[in-house]
This record gives structure tokens, sequence and C-alpha cells, in this order.
């Protein structure tokens, strides 16, 4: 096996120094090379695999708001496409896999201005206490090992199993992300299990650190779980929550260090899709969560207000999108979003809870050999309070933007 890894790494390195090779041309090149070594009796053969993308994406804002942002006042407003009228650059991720039969084993990372925002917990380092870390850098780093092939147990950071999107921009239709993804976990670090019933069904159990944090602020453990079941060929659906103590081990003012840790976080997530046809595409994520004690609200695990009362948030959105050809393809979301009890970061220009309703359409096109999407979009955001300040300092409850993102992906 050493010498199958060594042959792959090796043609791996001589197709990054030969730019005139296409990725598949490089992939055929290291089969070749890794089939000329015959495994040895009993040796549980693998393949490895490198892949990753990067995206730049340029959106103008109709509210020409003078400090250039998507996020209006107190932010929160966009989870990653923050920047109006400027031309950014959103991930560029670099993902080594290894599965075999007995095992699979994932180094997913992530670097640029997304990656920071997706790996926020990670900014502290365990070792210095400083306010940056290499920790930043890790978007998923984690192990399967398949005790049976129904049974498979997984450690590590990995990408959470709520909600309908992802961090990775060439898998979501859309490229902003919606609110339900803002506001609701990024990943996860601790342990799971997952059984398969049959191809149509599984459950997936397990017990992590507090939410997106690659350390825990108490000695609770978290609790996930996901059921999976498709009813027919084409509808999957998801059933998804996470429970967690989210507070400090001081969360009351008015408490010593180590005296209280109540502070139960709870979300409960339904995501379902059906290919109605072969072009047609139909999606759906609904979510709620809850938060009792803790602080909440600008960060809600560590600074903040401390609330004695339950306070949620919760929302729905709808997804579609058609393939009109091969090259190209138009897709649209409908979202509404509630955080009028000022659970999450999501507020109102007053700091106060709001709710919002947006809408997107999204483009689709595919160039470059299937390695280039560009995704032309335009975004509206209404909210129930003012939440934006134009470019003549005037306060507004909308913004609309107009953009372009561009993904290559190999």
């Amino acid at each position: 096996m050493k010498k199958q890894l060594l042959l792959a790494f090796s043609v791996s390195a001589a197709f990054a120094a030969q730019a005139g090779d296409t990725t598949d041309v490089a992939k055929a090149k290291t089969v070749a090379a890794v089939a000329t070594v015959a495994p040895k009796e009993g040796e549980d053969t693998g393949k490895f695999t490198f892949s990753g993308y990067l995206d730049f994406y340029y959106f103008g804002n109709f509210n020409n708001p003078q400090d250039r942002l998507n996020t209006g006042v107190f932010g929160a407003a966009r989870a990653f496409d923050q920047r109006a009228g400027q031309f950014q650059l959103g991930i560029v991720q670099a993902k080594a896999s290894y599965t075999s039969e007995k095992v699979d084993a994932v180094m997913d990372l992530a670097f640029g201005n997304n990656a920071d925002l997706g790996n926020y917990g990670n900014t502290i380092s365990l070792n210095t206490g400083a306010a940056t870390s290499t920790a930043l850098a890790i978007k998923q780093a984690y192990l399967t090992l398949k005790a049976t092939p129904k049974l498979s147990f997984t450690a590590g950071q990995f990408g959470t199993h709520i909600g309908y999107e992802v961090i990775d921009a060439p898998v979501n239709y859309n490229y902003s992300l919606s609110n339900l993804f803002n506001n609701g976990p990024f990943y996860h670090l601790g342990v799971k299990a997952q059984y398969a019933f049959s191809d149509k069904a599984y459950l997936m159990l397990g017990l992590v650190n507090n939410i997106d944090r690659n350390f825990d602020n108490n000695r609770a453990k978290g609790f996930i779980a996901q059921l999976f079941f498709a009813p027919v060929s084409g509808w999957n659906v998801y059933l998804n929550t996470a429970i967690s103590n989210e507070a400090n081990v001081r969360s009351k003012p008015d408490k010593n260090v180590g005296t209280d840790t109540t502070g139960t976080y709870s979300i409960f997530d339904l995501t379902t899709t059906y290919q109605i046809t072969p072009k047609f595409f139909l999606g759906l994520n609904a979510a709620y969560g809850s938060q009792t004690g803790g602080y909440q609200q600008l960060n809600a695990y560590a600074t903040g207000t401390y609330v004695d009362k339950a306070t949620s948030w919760g929302g729905v959105a709808v997804y579609t999108n058609y393939a009109v050809s091969d090259k190209f393809g138009l897709g649209a979301r409908y979202e509404v979003f509630d955080n009028t009890g000022g659970a999450r970061a999501l507020t109102a220009a007053d700091g106060s809870g709001v709710s919002v309703s947006s809408i997107t359409i999204t483009g689709n096109v595919t160039t470059g050999g299937g390695h280039v999407l560009l995704k032309p979009e335009f975004r509206v955001d209404s909210y129930s309070k003012n939440k934006f300040i134009d470019g003549d300092g005037k306060l507004t409850t909308s913004q609309a933007t107009l953009g372009m993102a561009a993904i290559f992906k190999f």
C-alpha cells in the first residue's frame, strides 16, 4: 500500500508540473501507475483522489451602501457574499480523499474570506490563545471505519447534516446562501455512527462538541441525528436535529465560574428534494431552533446578553431549477426567516429581532469542459424593520443585488 500511495503522489506532483495535462488525463495516468503495483494478499486496496475549487464574485448593490457591504446594520444579512461593488475571492479548496472497502479518510482544507467566515468558531488557538489559528484552514478532517457493509463509524471534524445548502459553492445551485444556512450550524467535531437499513433508508447518531467550534466551552456534549429515507425513486427526505448545551462555564453574570452551565440549544430540520423530471428539480428546507439561557444574540457562544427565557428562530425555503440544456439552467429560491425573538445575530438596525423574506434568481452556465460554472444572480431581501443604510445615509427595509460568480472545480 505504501508503494501505491507513493506512486499516486508522484504522479499527482507530475500532473501539477505539467500545465498542459487535463484533469482527466492526469487521473488516467495515476490509475495506470497504481495498477502496475500488485497488492499483497489480504491488503485493503483503495483509491486516492485530489479535488477542489475556487470561486470569485462581483455583486452590485442597488442601495449603493457607503460601507460597500451587503450585510446591513449589525451585519449578518448575508453569509458569504458580503462585499458590494468589489471583486472578491470566496474560497480556495484543496481536498484529499482516500476510499477503500474498509476505511475512508478526508482532509478538506479551505482558504480565503469565506473560509474564515465558515470556520468562525476556530479563530482562537488552543495552544497560544491568539486571535488567529491554522484551524481556520481545516474545513473537514475525518476518518470513517466501515465495520460492516451497513454500519460505519466516523470521527473528526465534518460538515453539518443540518440544512439544504453547504459551504461549497459548486454544490449549491444559488451562489448567495440562505438565512437558514447563515443561522444554522456549519460543522461539528466529534463522533457519529450510521446504519443503513437499505439503500433507501439510514439512521445517523452522534456526539459532538458545542456547535461550530473545534473546542468545547463546557463539559457537556451535543447530540446530533439524521434519518434518511427515499419514499419513491427521485424523492429524498432528511429529518435532522442537533441538541447541545451552548452556555459558557459561567453563563450568568451574577454567578461564579463553573456554577451554572444551562444554555440548551436545539434545532430541528427537514430537508427534502424531488427530481420531478430529468430537467425539473424541486427542493424544500424548513427548520425551527431555540435556545434557553446562555449568552445569545451577537455571539451565541461567548458574548452578548444573558436571557433566562427561551428564544426561537425558524424559516422555510423553497428551491426549484430547470435544466434548459446541458450547458444552461435557471433556478429560483424563495425564503422566509423569522428571528423576531432575537435569538440569532440577524437583527434590525435598532438591534431588535426581525423577520425577512428573500427571493433569489440564479442562472447556471457550464463551460470550460465542465470545469467552470458561471452564475449570474439577482436577489432581493425585504425585512420587517429597517436593516440597511443607503448611499444617502437613509435607513431602509430592503436591498437588491445583481452580479455574477465564477467557479472553477476539478
